[in-house]
């Protein structure tokens, strides 16, 4: 079953296009990897299926239902939830308030403070530490855990590596196969080729904002992946 789809979009910032008739689709309990360089409209097309960008042309659809008119706080409602890039925590709570602000939608499913916790055992002493105290490790892991704790059906993560040292990001994405065991679709967006195809079913490529190359994780080769990221 399908999902998401997003159908032909285009995005723009006032005058500056970023994405060009972008499509995808994201079949339920499925991990789809978008990757590309900076720039390549990665973050846009997150921010447009989560309701923080309209788009200019085509459509989003959840679950069948039209959401591109939709504002982001009813699709948390529906069960999308997204960890920003950067992070974006509020520095003044503690990691356990933080957690906390995830779950105003009230959804039931398997994700609370506790549960957060054992996915990420990095975090599970500091919970009553500020936000503004922890690492950039501690703080991706807080702000997966919070996007986790509205309990979605669809969890964005926005460049879970950026700025963070390798063993770091090993931890974090250690935990990917259990978001998806628990029953969770993931649609990731990243640099770290590696990384991606590590945990992705699938692979799309942007560059310039259009999509460039689409497949099974396990059946494109290097070279294929390598050649659509740089646009050689």
């Amino acid at each position: 079953m399908t999902l998401l789809s997003v159908d032909h979009v285009d995005a723009r910032y006032g005058d500056f296009q970023a994405l060009f008739d972008v499509s995808l689709a994201v079949r339920e309990g499925e991990t789809l990897a978008v990757i590309g360089a900076n720039g390549a409209g990665k973050s846009t097309l997150l921010k447009t299926i989560a309701g923080l960008l309209s788009p200019a042309r085509g459509e989003v659809m959840f679950d069948g239902q039209a959401v591109g008119a939709l504002p982001a706080h009813r699709r948390v409602a529906m069960g999308i939830s997204m960890a920003p890039e950067g992070r974006r925590l509020f520095p003044s709570l503690t990691v356990d308030d933080n957690l906390l602000v995830g779950a105003y939608s009230g959804r039931r499913g398997p994700w609370d403070v506790a549960a957060v916790c054992r996915l990420f055992p990095l975090i599970a002493g500091l919970r009553s530490r500020l936000a503004a105290r922890l690492s950039g490790g501690e703080q991706q892991a807080v702000a997966i855990g919070r996007a986790l704790m509205s309990n979605p059906r669809l969890l964005l993560l926005d460049e879970v590596s950026l700025g963070l040292a390798p063993v770091v990001v090993q931890q974090l994405y250690s935990a990917l196969p259990a978001i998806a065991a628990s029953g969770t679709t993931v649609l990731l967006v990243e640099q770290d080729v590696q990384q991606a195809l590590r945990v992705a079913d699938r692979i799309q490529c942007l560059l310039e904002g259009r999509t460039v190359l689409e497949g099974t994780a396990g059946n494109l080769t290097h070279e294929q992946i390598a050649a659509a990221y740089f646009g050689v």
